[in-house]
């Protein structure tokens, strides 16, 4: 995928990486690209999950659950570490279009992603199947009030 411009050098090489992982399907290299106080807001939960662990976990059981994961727009905030990037998948046999918005730090570190999802049949059907595989095990990395 094409670097889109305006992007800080630093975001730009974590951002190369975060689409080998996404075309690879392998988490791998991932933690190396992700701040150790990462925040991960889920588009089912209200409150966001902490760390660099939780991040991972979610990212890494969302890419077997979901299916057809393309990415088709991608958008640069003005300061150029922060990237909207849209997304198509399915989930269980149904169609899902969302977003993925990663704030990095300078340092290229992924602080912050957050997701949004619609349809919501489509969003029910990935907490489901999120809750399944790791629903318990995520709630340990919920942010205190």
């Amino acid at each position: 995928m094409t670097q889109p411009s305006g992007l800080h050098p630093a975001a730009a090489s974590s951002l190369a990486i975060w689409h080998e992982i996404v075309a690879n399907q392998s988490i791998d290299t991932l933690r190396g690209i992700t701040h150790e106080q990462a925040i991960f807001r889920s588009p089912v939960a209200h409150t966001a999950y902490e760390g660099a662990d939780a991040l991972l976990l979610a990212i890494g059981t969302v890419m077997r659950v979901f299916g057809d994961f393309t990415y088709h727009r991608t958008a640069v905030t003005a300061d150029g570490l922060n990237v909207v990037l849209e997304f198509a998948a399915t989930v269980e046999g149904k169609q899902v279009k969302g977003i993925d918005f990663i704030r990095f730090d300078e340092q290229g570190l992924i602080c912050e992603f957050e997701v949004m999802i619609r349809p919501l049949s489509g969003l029910q059907a990935l907490a489901a199947e999120m809750g399944r595989r790791v629903g318990q095990e995520m709630t340990t990395f919920k942010a205190k009030a």
